[in-house]
């Protein structure tokens, strides 16, 4: 399973095949999400894509730092809201297996923006209710 950012075009193209695809809004987490289908993406190699909203990256870089004590990049964020989300629906459905993922980057050179509450109202917006959802998720 891919976890998409907001404000990319690769979760359409997986879904419609056009290749063509743009958007000129462009993704809000650094590193991952892009405007236009890039030919590195294979999407014949994935079983599954979901979005994960910007405010849900964010609120789960924090809360991944309140569990390990070290911070993370919103890639990170991004990939293990998509992984915790995964981990719930195969709660619910009974089903049991292992799920594998990275930690995508240190958050230490986003301390001016991701982890500044100033930059994140004002470039992400309001966290609460994805800290919510997140708490929902997490059982």
């Amino acid at each position: 399973m891919v976890a998409d950012a907001e404000h990319s075009v690769f979760h359409d193209y997986y879904l419609t095949g056009d290749s063509a695809l743009t958007t000129d809004k462009s993704s809000r987490i650094e590193g991952i999400g892009r405007p236009r289908v890039e030919p590195s993406f294979i999407p014949g190699v994935i079983d599954r894509m979901t979005t994960v909203p910007d405010t849900h990256s964010i609120a789960t870089i924090h809360w991944l730092e309140s569990q390990l004590g070290r911070k993370a990049g919103a890639s990170t964020g991004t990939n293990l809201y998509g992984v915790l989300m995964l981990a719930n629906e195969m709660r619910a459905n009974g089903e049991r297996g292992s799920i594998v993922t990275l930690l995508c980057d240190s958050g230490e050179r986003y301390l001016d923006t991701y982890y500044n509450p100033d930059w994140v109202r004002e470039h992400i917006g309001d966290l609460d209710q994805a800290t919510h959802d997140l708490q929902t998720v997490l059982g």
